[in-house]
């Protein structure tokens, strides 16, 4: 499991007691020098202290890859922008305790956000269809739908949505799918004016262009008449051997 990289930034005081910390904490703590470490961004959350907020050029070089932040003070500043505030004095407990919530706050963040033809954004968390500043609000199956649609690069029958979604058998009524797609394009139409989103032929439902599709399809295909000559050449030497 990746152990997290956490920056440090203060005064020499606040470095020095956070170092003599390091056995105990459940992360790698790092310090930077702004001598050699300007492009060094390796690193998954920076730890700010109050008293170097004024340093704004090199608070940028730090955040530019942007981590998440903590800043330690005895006090909330309104004027600095952070996804945490680690309350001073501290202890070693808080400061662990901090850093895994974060993490796995971005984490799971991430992994309920996928993008989706390069404009929208679907939030499983939130359970929202993005595009810009606008969004429609999901049901549960709607999202499902989405990422039935996602997760393959063929048209996807109403049959196999049904049991895919629903667990129905393949023999049960279609028609509780075509209701739900049918209300989730009218959403999307109404608010984003796209009425291709979820398209279908004759072997079903898919989200993604049909040229897109084909060209996914030939290059998949291209591979496969590649490692198909590889296996022939191979067999050609077994035989010469």
């Amino acid at each position: 499991m990746h152990k997290l990289n956490v920056l440090i930034f203060g005064p020499k005081y606040f470095l020095t007691t956070l170092i003599e910390l390091k056995p105990y904490l459940k992360f790698n703590l790092k310090e930077h020098n702004f001598n050699s470490d300007k492009k060094n961004t390796n690193y998954d959350i920076v730890i700010l202290h109050k008293d170097i907020l004024t340093n704004k050029d090199q608070i940028e070089i730090l955040t530019s890859n942007k981590p998440i932040i903590i800043l330690a003070s005895d006090k909330n500043n309104k004027l600095y922008d952070y996804d945490s505030i680690l309350n001073l004095p501290t202890s070693i407990n808080e400061i662990n305790s901090i850093v895994e919530r974060l993490s796995t706050k971005k984490i799971f963040n991430k992994n309920s956000s996928i993008s989706i033809k390069k404009e929208y954004v679907l939030d499983k968390n939130e359970k929202k269809l993005i595009k810009n500043n606008n969004f429609i609000i999901l049901t549960e199956k709607e999202v499902q739908l989405l990422e039935l649609f996602l997760s393959n690069l063929k048209p996807i029958s109403k049959k196999e949505i049904l049991l895919s979604v629903w667990n129905y058998s393949k023999d049960a009524d279609t028609h509780t799918v075509e209701t739900h797609i049918y209300r989730l394009r009218k959403k999307i139409s109404d608010k984003f004016l796209d009425t291709s989103f979820i398209t279908n032929d004759k072997n079903g439902y898919y989200l993604w262009k049909k040229e897109i599709r084909l060209q996914k399809t030939s290059f998949l295909k291209n591979i496969e008449n590649v490692l198909l000559n590889q296996r022939k050449v191979k067999e050609v030497l077994k035989e010469k051997n």
